[in-house]
């Protein structure tokens, strides 16, 4: 067991399983405490590696990750305390494996529940290797204005109001972490605040004990006096006790074991620590007071009498001239992380991205303010879905329904068309779904795809307008534009596209109106006079149809559907409705195990 100052105001820590929350508590106090360098030097998080941001004081900074201790210890050789928050089924032997670096010299257990047989070995192994263990199941430790394991001593505010950001004259060790606090403050009302002080953890087997810090706080000149909370359970308190008797702690000792009620009650009572519990008159509270009265230690009378016992010892040491009371001085102000200022209403801070149309924050995701329960619970389709995120309404049945036949009928359309004969060649060159799939969706276009939305703009235009089917089509010509929607490679008048006319039966049985499909038929009827390939093909059928689904529902204004039209909505339904194909030609040609595609020569004419 070390015989001094286990920390210093340059002491750094590895801390093992990585926790955001403790981390920021130990800079914040580092800043609070005017460090130079941070005390956590670096993070083992086993499997990740890299950088994980924090913030001392206002500057982010990047702390090391590493996936193995040893690294981590290779890679800060001046850090030696290790902060294990690891759970009770890895303490172990994670802190068996970091007792064992050269560069470690103390290990802080946070788990509870480790088991005794473990423990016994992570003590055995320190004091044979002169190395020290705190814990298991503590909170830490502190040195104050120095360094701090963890969440010792709670909350910025409570260091404050503890004096915890600069050295007292008092040093002091309990079992308990959360009592540790309540005496922090008590110490801090009543003297010059703590020097050090130290959780053991409330295990059967401590790594280290009350009266090994005792022992250590005797040996450190700035300690002049000493407080020692302990409880009932166990006989720790008697190597105090006799440490006492022996002479070899010679400043004054304030100390009260916590439990005397349990004698109140008719059976053996635990508490909450695993070792806070009497195995016989010795270990009961009363019996531990009273030795270590008779051994000379400052025993109150009862818990509330402890303030006054401390407050009392310390006045006689500074009128003893023992203790020149610390000189107060004003900590520097740590800056509030901005979700917390913006709970309490201390800032406004402007937001970077706005979202109508779906919210996670809730104890269920919403789809445009419909609950994720009931879009399951009602039976709602893809096409209920899409109508929610892209239109942000309900849209009657019809809609819905209208939309999920564009997508099935637009889900593939055979394996040369150049999207899937990309995702083709894509996958057969062994990328991955998302490479395959992007490197498909790409290719639409307005040679591929995405001539529903020009289909719809040039529709609506020009029946809105007025014109008849003759001057819409020969004012196109003059434009050199082509009617968008009209014309096939395959198709002809006397060869229809089956899904123009499953789409056309649906909308004429089931759309209030279909002005602007009659209108695109229309000016089929013209264009077939010219030439029998000029049919009104998929593109040209789903984009009229969808202005007559946005106008006839009712539920659209003029300038809602012409927004619709320009942002590019009814593409989205292509580009939707294709990845289900492409996805389902990557998988083809993944399951097929196809080797890499090389294309042949006699397809392509090679000339000088």
């Amino acid at each position: 067991m070390a015989t001094g100052q286990l920390f210093s105001r340059t002491t750094q820590s590895l801390f093992y399983n990585y926790k955001q929350l403790p981390i920021q508590r130990m800079l914040d106090f580092d800043f609070l405490c005017g460090r130079e360098t941070p005390s956590v030097a670096g993070i083992i998080n086993p499997g990740a590696e890299g950088f994980q941001k924090l913030f001392f004081g206002q500057e982010e900074i990047a702390i090391p990750v590493h996936s193995a201790i040893e690294a981590a210890c290779a890679a800060h050789p001046t850090a030696d305390i290790f902060i294990n928050f690891a759970s009770f089924r890895s303490a172990a032997a994670s802190s068996m494996a970091a007792l064992k670096q050269p560069t470690i010299r103390v290990v802080a257990i946070i788990a509870e529940g480790v088991p005794e047989s473990d423990t016994k070995q992570l003590i055995a192994y320190a004091r044979a290797n002169n190395k020290v263990v705190i814990g298991p199941a503590t909170v830490g430790g502190i040195q104050a204005g120095a360094f701090k394991i963890g969440d010792t001593a709670g909350t910025i505010d409570n260091i404050v109001s503890c004096k915890l950001y600069r050295p007292g004259s008092v040093g002091f060790v309990s079992k308990s972490g959360g009592m540790s606090n309540e005496l922090y403050n008590t110490i801090a009302r009543v003297t010059d605040g703590i020097y050090e002080g130290i959780a053991i953890g409330g295990d059967v087997f401590p790594g280290s004990t009350l009266s090994d810090h005792v022992l250590r706080f005797n040996n450190i000149p700035q300690v002049k006096m000493i407080v020692v909370l302990g409880e009932l359970g166990g006989r720790d308190e008697y190597s105090l006790v006799d440490a006492l008797k022996q002479g070899k702690v010679n400043k004054p000792v304030v100390a009260w074991v916590s439990g005397t009620c349990a004698r109140l009650f008719k059976s053996e009572v635990q508490f909450g620590h695993a070792g806070a519990k009497s195995g016989g008159e010795m270990e009961s509270a009363q019996a531990k007071n009273q030795a270590l009265k008779d051994a000379g230690a400052v025993v109150p009378t009862s818990f509330e009498a402890l303030e006054n016992s401390i407050k009392e010892t310390f006045e006689k040491l500074v009128e003893e001239g023992k203790i020149t009371p610390v000189k107060e001085v004003k900590p520097p102000q740590i800056p509030e992380d901005l979700n917390t200022a913006i709970k309490s209403g201390k800032v406004r801070a402007p937001t970077h991205i706005i979202s109508t149309i779906s919210d996670d924050r809730g104890e269920e995701p919403c789809y445009a303010g419909v609950p994720m329960s009931s879009i399951v619970e009602q039976g709602y389709g893809v096409g209920d879905v899409i109508s929610l995120l892209w239109f942000k309404r309900s849209l009657p049945r019809y809609c819905t329904h209208f939309i999920e036949i564009c997508v099935m009928l637009c889900a593939d359309h055979g394996p040369c068309v150049s999207g899937a004969h990309n995702t083709i060649v894509t996958a057969r060159a062994g990328k991955d779904l998302v490479s395959s799939l992007v490197s498909g969706l790409l290719t639409i276009g307005p040679r591929f795809g995405g001539a529903i939305d020009d289909a719809a703009r040039y529709f609506k235009d020009a029946y809105d307008r007025g014109l008849s089917p003759y001057e819409f089509v020969e004012n196109m010509k003059k434009k050199g534009i082509r009617v968008p929607g009209i014309g096939h490679r395959i198709k002809r008048g006397d060869n229809r596209d089956k899904r123009v006319e499953l789409l056309q039966r649906f909308a004429r049985t089931h759309f209030p109106s279909v002005k602007y499909m009659e209108y695109a038929v229309q000016v089929e009827t013209y264009t077939l006079s010219k030439a029998n390939n000029l049919v009104l093909n998929v593109d040209g059928a789903i984009g009229s149809l969808f202005l007559d689904l946005l106008a006839g529902s009712g539920m659209f204004t003029k300038q809602e559907i012409d927004e619709i039209v320009e942002i590019g909505y009814l593409n989205g339904l292509f580009v939707l409705a294709r990845t289900i194909g492409l996805i389902g030609h990557t998988f083809d040609q993944k399951r097929l195990k196809q080797p890499l595609y090389r294309h042949p020569w006699e397809d392509v004419l090679y000339t000088k």
